[in-house]
């Protein structure tokens, strides 16, 4: 009884920690992008997720993808002379 197998479980940690990290094979979706380097996770009210969810739905794009554009053009990358 005291035997261990050696299935997968649910919750089993892979033996290599190479494993762990899984790089995405697709391509970027934007050039510019230059793929995705970075999460941000940010707290809102239920009632203002509601909003951003209907509101992408109603455009006919992912949550992600309407709020990396909104924040790419409040935040425009830094031309020569502007303070970093």
């Amino acid at each position: 009884m005291s035997e261990r197998t050696s299935r997968r479980r649910f919750a089993s940690r892979p033996v290599d920690p190479e494993h762990w990290i899984k790089a995405s094979d697709a391509p970027p979706r934007d050039s510019d992008a230059g793929g995705f380097n970075a999460r941000l996770t940010i707290d809102v009210t239920q009632d203002l997720r509601g909003r951003i969810k209907i509101a992408a739905f109603r455009r006919g794009v992912t949550v992600a993808d309407m709020l990396r554009d909104l924040l790419a053009r409040e935040f425009p990358p830094a031309t020569e002379g502007d303070p970093s």
